[in-house]
């Protein structure tokens, strides 16, 4: 698959969604708005949002790569990467949790949106199947 047919990809389009909630929920949490600069704070907060946004740029990325690649083995590998990544998103939401944040709706939300993510996914993994024994 090209880059240009990324657009229409449904579990690339919920990776992206994915990605824009967690920037807008990591500037909300933290203390430092300046968000390309989190991981020079000593903030756990901090720490943790970066982290958000660090993994939830890398499933994106990861799922365009398995796309363009095109090897049955890099999507395969890519999967596992996201998977790990989605988990997580999951832990750095209740490690939000435990550090105080009081508006739990957010991380609820960002929650909400990762399960609907892991739906789209589990339909792009199951493809690598269908497309490997056909």
């Amino acid at each position: 698959m090209s880059y240009d047919k990324l657009g229409t990809l449904p579990v690339y389009i919920k990776a992206l969604e994915l990605c824009k909630i967690s920037r807008e929920i990591a500037s909300y949490v933290t203390f430092n708005k300046d968000l390309l600069k989190l991981y020079q704070s000593n903030s756990l907060r901090d720490i943790i949002a970066d982290s958000i946004l660090t993994d939830s740029n890398l499933i994106h990325q990861k799922i365009a790569l398995a796309e363009t690649k095109g090897c049955h083995s890099e999507k395969l590998r890519s999967a596992a990467f996201i998977n790990v990544m989605t988990r997580n998103i999951i832990s750095y939401c209740n490690g939000l949790e435990m550090d105080g944040v009081k508006e739990k709706e957010y991380l609820n939300l960002l929650r909400q949106e990762v399960i609907s993510f892991r739906k789209s996914f589990r339909a792009w993994r199951k493809s690598f199947r269908d497309n490997n024994n056909s």
